[in-house]
Order: structure tokens, then C-alpha cells, then sequence
């Protein structure tokens, strides 16, 4: 949702840090593999206790995430590029998770539904971007939802600063996930039907 519908308030902002790493010679892909090095060690700096480098990790990688999309766009975009940034996302997600399932263990019933409700959303997701004739300023057909990658950071980063609630937390976002999940289905239906 916030992807969505906030993303021209800080676009400029982007638009300028995506300027200024292009003109010293950084390439997109680069920066889609810096921000997966720094994304990967959120789910360490969790299960080393260290929350506070858990968070900023995270945040730092989302950032860049968001810049190496502008990049691409401001030079040519490939489906490489794509794979990788859609790949490494999920899998600083899975850092993020495990890092709390084993930190946790006594919530790791609720991460792994948190798991399973991700790949269903994501699957979803990627294949109406693939069968959908529509096209976004992304390279594939952006399907909106309640639960969209910010959405998933700031819950995240509540799950990693409040940990005492980690459970209640992270079936918060599980319902989120849910109801992206029938959005996006519903959405689907009308696509692609």
C-alpha cells in the first residue's frame, strides 16, 4: 500500500541518490548486490541480539533496493536485474525470519505461517506480473496490496524491536498477509479472466 501510494513523496530523493551513485560509476546491479550484502546481515545482528544493527541493516537495504530500481530505469533496465532484486528481497525477508526463529524459538510457529502466507502472496504475485498483458513503471505488472515491501519493514522492525510481542507481532502480519493475498486474487480474477 505504501509502495504504492507514498512512493512520489520520496521519489525525489531517490531520484537524487540514484544521480549521484550513477555519475561515480556504480551500476545498478551493484547496488541491488550491496543492498542484498547489507539485508543478509540483519538476520545475523538479530540472532547476535543486536537489534538496533538489525534495524538499521534492514532499512539500509530496503533504501537501496528502492534506488536500484531508479538506476535501472535511468539506464536500461534488464531482466537479470530483475531476478536478482526480486530473489535477493526474499531472501533478506528469510535472513530477517530466521534470524527470529532462532533467536525465538518459542515463536517459530508463528514465523513459519508468516513464511508460508509470503511465498503464497509472492507466487501470486509474480505470476499475475507474468501473465498480465499490463505493464508498470516496473518491468513486469505491479500488483498493489495491503502488505507491500514497507509495510513488511516496518513490522519487521517491530518484530525485531519489541520481540517480547514477536508472536502476537507476527500474526498481525500474517492477516495482513492474508488479506493481500485474497486483494490480489481478486484483482487476478478480473485480469486475467
Amino acid at each position: 500500500m505504501l509502495d504504492t501510494h507514498a512512493r512520489k513523496y520520496i521519489q525525489p530523493v531517490i531520484e537524487k541518490t540514484a544521480d549521484f551513485l550513477l555519475k561515480r560509476g556504480f551500476t545498478a546491479d551493484g547496488v541491488t548486490k550491496a543492498a542484498f550484502a547489507v539485508g543478509i546481515s540483519s538476520g545475523v545482528f538479530i540472532y547476535l541480539d543486536l537489534p538496533f544493527l538489525a534495524v538499521l541493516a534492514l532499512w539500509i537495504s530496503g533504501y537501496l533496493d528502492v534506488v536500484d530500481g531508479t538506476m535501472a530505469r535511468k539506464t536500461k533496465p534488464s531482466s537479470w536485474g530483475t531476478l536478482l532484486d526480486i530473489s535477493f528481497d526474499r531472501l533478506v525477508e528469510i535472513s530477517v525470519i530466521l534470524g527470529l526463529a532462532f533467536r525465538f524459538p518459542e515463536s517459530m510457529w508463528a514465523l513459519l505461517l508468516l513464511s508460508a502466507s509470503i511465498i503464497i502472496a509472492m507466487t501470486v504475485f509474480l505470476t499475475v506480473g507474468a501473465l498480465s498483458d499490463k505493464q508498470g513503471m516496473k518491468s513486469f505488472y505491479y500488483q498493489a496490496g495491503l502488505t507491500e515491501r514497507t509495510e513488511g519493514f516496518i513490522l519487521f522492525t517491530l518484530m525485531i524491536i519489541f520481540s517480547t510481542y514477536l508472536t502476537a507481532i507476527t500474526l498481525i502480519f500474517l492477516a495482513m498477509q492474508i488479506i493481500t493475498i485474497f486483494q490480489r486474487m481478486t484483482e487476478a480474477r478480473k485480469i486475467l479472466k
